[in-house]
């Protein structure tokens, strides 16, 4: 059975406490990521937000919103990242409907 193509979007909340460059460096290291294992469709950088409740004691998050189309496999690869990379505070993988 071939692997199909679903449509994604992904909003990763990065640590306010990080430097402009911090933050540049993760939002382009997942922009990557996701350019080599899907086709990214946009990156849309919505800056720094208050956080609805406090993580890590942390008030303030930088949020940045990925669309993609991938194989039905790679959202969990791109979790595995998310949840190892150093800076993320949360992260959301939605599949979107056809």
């Amino acid at each position: 059975m071939e692997n199909l193509q679903s449509a994604y979007e992904s909003v990763l909340v990065v640590s306010a406490k990080l430097s402009e460059e911090g933050i540049a460096k993760v939002v382009e290291y997942f922009k990557g990521v996701i350019e080599r294992h899907a086709a990214l469709d946009s990156v849309d950088e919505w800056g720094k937000r208050a956080l609805a409740y406090q993580i890590n004691k942390e008030t303030e998050g930088y949020y940045v919103l990925y669309n993609f189309t991938s194989d039905a496999d790679f959202p969990a690869e791109l979790d595995r990242r998310y949840k190892i990379t150093d800076g993320v505070l949360r992260s959301l993988i939605i599949k979107k409907e056809a």
